[in-house]
């Protein structure tokens, strides 16, 4: 009789997981994935490095909580990037709390903004992360671990996923080549 070798995580292996973000003041949940994300361990730097250690050697099934400190992630918040302006001078699409908004300095670099405030009078948007400033626990649960193929350590994760990784956290992220 067979018995199926466990696959624990490593370079090279790709991995699927969902994950919750827990504000850990407020035990409230702030993040929710529940359609598997997909990445090979090793190539893709998606996740933060504390979370990617913690990962190591655990198996599909496994369900791990990491606390993080956000300021060490996301640098502490940033009141200069919090604008409040007259709801009259900010376009309609822009006026709901949750929209992103696209803003780019006189030298051409563009930052991600979040409208988290409007009102009768005002809207209000804000360029820090919104995890600045918390302590999260970061709840992970491993559905899948098997060797990537080769295409997939190319594509940094699984061909054909929906969502594509790259929609989830940004087609500007680092892959990198998996040491051999």
């Amino acid at each position: 009789m067979n018995v199926p070798m466990e696959d624990p995580i490593g370079d090279g292996k790709l991995v699927e997981l969902t994950y919750q973000v827990i504000d850990a003041k407020t035990n409230s949940v702030l993040t929710e994935v529940e359609f598997p994300i997909g990445y090979v361990h090793g190539v893709n730097e998606i996740l933060a490095p504390q979370v990617t250690a913690e990962l190591e050697g655990k198996l599909a099934g496994d369900v791990i909580e990491v606390p993080i400190d956000c300021n060490k992630v996301f640098g502490p918040r940033d009141e200069s990037l919090v604008f409040t302006d007259r709801i009259e001078n900010v376009p309609e699409e822009y006026r709901q709390v949750g929209t992103s908004v696209l803003m780019e300095s006189d030298k051409g670099n563009t930052k991600t903004f979040l409208v988290t405030r409007v009102d009768e009078t005002s809207v209000t948007i804000d360029g820090n992360n919104p995890l600045c400033g918390r302590e999260v626990l970061f709840k992970l649960q491993i559905v899948t671990v098997r060797d990537a193929t080769d295409e997939e350590l190319e594509h940094g994760g699984p061909l054909g996923a929906d969502p594509d990784i790259g929609d989830i956290v940004g087609s500007d992220q680092k892959v990198k080549p998996l040491a051999g």
